[in-house]
């Protein structure tokens, strides 16, 4: 239930965490397990030991608030054209060195969170915006997901969706709570070795896989998956073609794949932007190893973007950037050419959002 309460307190009690045997105290949300002293912040640094339990610091708090086509997160297959309130806090629980959006998930100083917004009002502002969903998104939701399932919660009393944008890093039980209540997720699956998630990440690969495979077999939620491609680091054709190989064999097919470019950024500036036809040759490996919807980001790409009928190949949905175009489904789902159903949660017309972008205060 979502709280009453009209400002956000200072520190939220969480429930995945238990005491060890030397006297520190475990959060068991992530697989870092990261074991505290009174006082002690996870790596996370929104999740900290006070007395002898684990607290969130980050509820109702967050780093800013802004209106978003979905395409944007990316989902592309679910309410396309609609728009998405989006919002973030601040802190993570990976260590990517090429995250791109550092200034919030990597910040240490709790004066990053200059907006405040309690779940009931986050829900009700959706409604009056016009926005069909809420996405958890800018930094990882894992981390602070006692807010977001209030939040979830709230907007499931007033019919709007929630969405995760995560890195799907967390341990079974929490997992279990957080995806119960989310309608969408776009997972980064960041590389398929564990040695890229080990020396790039801080983190381990296996641990995603088994969130991508619960939330497919186990959930409702429409699942899509991103993958930032860095040159030299995860876009061999061999990684591409096992990574594409698994989802198919594991996911199935209609599980949509985004190929995301790379910009230099935190700790990777010395590598360069990832060329075009990288994120071309990835999208041409997982269709021909059986991935039905491929797309390319990040760039301007229009085929790439769009989304084509994987029985007959006639485009169904054409994308420039975020604009929509040619829209070639029925009013059930249906590719109009061939009557294949088309994989994703869609309304009879598309939305009408567009590409804009527009930064919102709310006002407690």
């Amino acid at each position: 239930m979502a709280t009453g309460k009209e400002t956000s307190p200072e520190s939220y009690p969480t429930r995945y965490w238990h005491k060890v045997d030397d006297g520190r105290v475990q959060c068991d949300v992530c697989p870092r397990h990261c074991r505290l002293h009174e006082g002690q912040r996870g790596l996370c640094y929104v999740r900290g030991r006070e007395g002898d339990e684990i607290v969130l610091y980050t509820y109702g708090r967050s780093s800013g608030f802004c209106i978003d086509p979905i395409e944007k997160k990316p989902l592309n297959h679910f309410l396309p054209g609609s728009a998405v309130l989006s919002f973030g806090t601040a802190g993570c629980n990976l260590a990517c060195k090429f995250c791109q959006n550092w200034d919030m998930s990597k910040s240490r100083e709790m004066d990053t969170l200059a907006d405040a917004a309690m779940p009931d009002r986050l829900a009700q502002t959706a409604v009056e915006m016009g926005c069909r969903s809420i996405a958890f998104t800018y930094n990882d939701p894992v981390i602070f997901m006692e807010y977001a399932i209030d939040v979830a919660r709230a907007c499931r009393e007033v019919g709007v969706k929630t969405v995760a944008v995560s890195a799907g890093y967390m341990d079974d039980a929490p997992r279990r709570e957080f995806f119960s209540y989310m309608d969408a997720a776009n997972i980064d699956l960041k590389a398929f070795t564990e040695s890229f998630y080990h020396k790039i990440c801080g983190g381990h690969l296996q641990n995603v896989l088994d969130t991508l495979k619960y939330i497919v077999h186990h959930t409702d939620v429409w699942l899509e998956l991103t993958t930032l491609l860095i040159p030299g680091e995860n876009d061999s054709d061999r990684e591409l073609d096992e990574m594409t190989r698994w989802v198919v064999e594991q996911l199935g097919p209609n599980v949509p794949m985004h190929f995301t470019a790379f910009h230099p950024d935190w700790k990777m500036q010395d590598i360069p932007p990832t060329p075009s036809e990288t994120l071309t040759r990835a999208r041409q490996i997982a269709l021909s190893n059986g991935v039905n919807y491929a797309y390319t980001g990040n760039v301007h790409d229009k085929t790439g973007g769009s989304t084509f009928c994987p029985s007959c190949h006639e485009v169904l949905i054409e994308r420039d950037w975020y604009e929509l175009g040619y829209w070639g489904l029925d009013t059930g789902g249906c590719c109009r050419a061939c009557q294949a159903v088309i994989a994703g949660v869609f309304e009879a017309q598309p939305g009408g959002w567009g590409s804009k972008r527009v930064p919102i205060r709310l006002l407690q």
